[in-house]
């Protein structure tokens, strides 16, 4: 293969909440990502971003076998899926639902608006999580646009296989030039993550690629597209930001964290194979 892959990354987060649910503490570190998208927020007074080790195609060896280089909102997708992952489990563990949670720790209005603008929408009712429903929320902010999804997914038990039946995706990109083609590239954006979520994964022994070809590498067919929802936020506040990559950036979040609401099992890794899935399960229901 002449091309080059995106960065294996590793996260780690510690964080702590209030008797109240309010964040207080987020130490964040991220290996090999970068830090695009990893700038925190969220209200917390006390929070700290580190980040180390990553490099563009050719500068990589060292830290992998293989020579990486951008994807798509290059790290922003890890970055993306570990905090709102963390956010996730820290409304879990608090016992809030996880729209009011974020919402009761922002301060940011235009997140807030966006957020309200794909709970609208999406017709999001509270509980927390692990409801049953099968729901998940995760936002974030890329190339200057705010970004927030709400997912609906069915998980088979059995097999571990992850159907996304519904996204809803909210973005205030600042003045909407082109509305149609906003909605075009925010529709491509959340079909493209359902294989980074799902099953895009790269096997590999002493620097050998062992995915050549489709058979093994698996992108996202026609047959799993959920029901998409488009919601543009036209704000002429501000002048016209990204679109052809914002819309991306949770997708792994957004699926997480409607697969623990599912079942009631936490993926920590992407993608989410079948294999992962049926690991976390047997895990939580040890």
């Amino acid at each position: 293969m002449e091309d080059s892959f995106r960065p294996a990354a590793v996260v780690n987060i510690h964080s702590g909440i209030q008797n109240t649910g309010r964040i207080i503490f987020w130490d964040y570190s991220v290996y090999f990502a970068g830090d695009r998208g990893a700038s925190q927020f969220y209200d917390i007074p006390h929070h700290r971003t580190y980040s180390t080790g990553f490099s563009y195609r050719g500068d990589s060896r060292g830290y992998h076998p293989f020579d990486t280089g951008p994807w798509r909102a290059p790290g922003a997708n890890t970055n993306a899926f570990a905090m709102e992952s963390q956010i996730d489990i820290m409304a879990a563990s608090a016992g809030i639902d996880p729209l009011e949670f974020r919402l009761n720790n922002l301060k940011d209005t235009r997140m807030t608006r966006v957020l309200k603008a794909a709970a609208e929408r999406f017709g999001w009712a509270p509980s927390k999580a692990p409801s049953g429903r099968g729901y998940g929320v995760a936002c974030a902010i890329d190339a200057g646009s705010y970004v927030a999804h709400m997912a609906e997914v069915k998980v088979d038990r059995v097999k571990g296989r992850v159907q996304v039946n519904r996204v809803v995706g909210a973005q205030d990109m600042g003045l909407v030039i082109n509305p149609e083609g906003a909605k075009q590239q925010i529709e491509g954006c959340i079909t493209m993550g359902l294989g980074y979520a799902l099953t895009e994964e790269i096997h590999f022994q002493d620097g050998k690629i062992f995915d050549l070809n489709f058979d093994t590498y698996k992108i996202p067919r026609f047959s799993w597209l959920p029901k998409i929802d488009t919601v543009l936020i036209d704000n002429k506040d501000f002048s016209p930001q990204g679109c052809g990559e914002p819309a991306i950036v949770c997708m792994g979040a957004v699926i997480a964290n409607a697969i623990y609401d599912a079942v009631g099992a936490r993926l920590y890794q992407l993608p989410m194979t079948s294999e992962r899935v049926r690991e976390a399960l047997n895990k939580a229901n040890y």
